[in-house]
């Protein structure tokens, strides 16, 4: 497991959407400084120096604002935990997202220049153009699109993607029990809240994730990912081949 993040490091990521008003502060606060995949994704070096990043379902762009405070946060040489390695710079961030107040949240708090080529694309992840990434992040969203657009959206990133291309996943594991149950009803309430309708979420166990992905032509990894959450939450790195 990688080491905690610094609670220095969390706020200066978190500091980005202080423009953007207080939820959208205090929601990156909690979800940077709580869940796993954060220090995960610099820790465990996940993404590469001067990579193209797409980010699928982006949200209100918190892996952007993760990134960025995390290359300032090691070059100022503050307290960055000894067992991680340096975190990348990336060439460039493309985030998509479908729902227009994250977009909204997400283009304020990158407002001002970023230091790199930076958009926020309002589309759905199912339609909008992919170009030619090195990497594709994809968190907890496919579960939100039924099966046959599951499939077609990991067959447009393997086209995307060039040999060597890296696709960073997190999924719920279907047969995981009561963890996968309780997950499924908290991104129900979620899906109801933002778009006002009861969205019936398509999950499947993490051994049928790995087999689609490894027909599209990828090699995958499996992380655990260990919380302070009951939820049972897997990450896969799959690399095309």
């Amino acid at each position: 497991m990688s080491a905690a993040a610094p609670a220095s490091l969390v706020r200066a990521a978190s500091a980005y959407y202080r423009p953007a008003g207080r939820f959208a502060l205090h929601f990156a606060r909690g979800k940077l400084g709580g869940d796993p995949f954060y220090a995960t994704v610099l820790g465990k070096a996940l993404l590469s120096e001067g990579c193209r990043l797409l980010d699928l379902g982006c949200g209100q762009g918190l892996l952007a604002a993760w990134l960025l405070a995390a290359h300032a946060h090691h070059a100022a040489a503050q307290g960055w935990p000894h067992a991680w390695p340096p975190p990348p710079l990336l060439g460039s961030y493309t985030g998509v997202e479908v729902n227009p107040q994250e977009v909204r949240r997400a283009r304020t708090a990158f407002a001002l220049d970023a230091g790199i080529p930076l958009q926020i694309v309002h589309g759905d992840i199912r339609d909008v153009d992919y170009g030619a990434p090195d990497a594709i992040v994809i968190l907890d969203v496919l579960h939100y699109l039924d099966r046959a657009a599951q499939q077609q959206v990991l067959q447009r990133v393997r086209r995307a993607l060039a040999p060597q291309g890296r696709l960073v996943m997190r999924v719920g594991d279907a047969s995981a029990g009561f963890g996968c149950a309780l997950s499924r009803a908290v991104d129900g309430t979620v899906a109801l809240l933002r778009r006002r309708r009861w969205i019936r979420l398509q999950c499947r166990p993490v051994r049928d994730w790995v087999e689609l992905l490894e027909r599209l032509g990828f090699a995958v990894r499996r992380r655990p990912l260990k919380g302070r959450t009951p939820f049972v939450n897997v990450l896969l790195t799959a690399q095309a081949r």
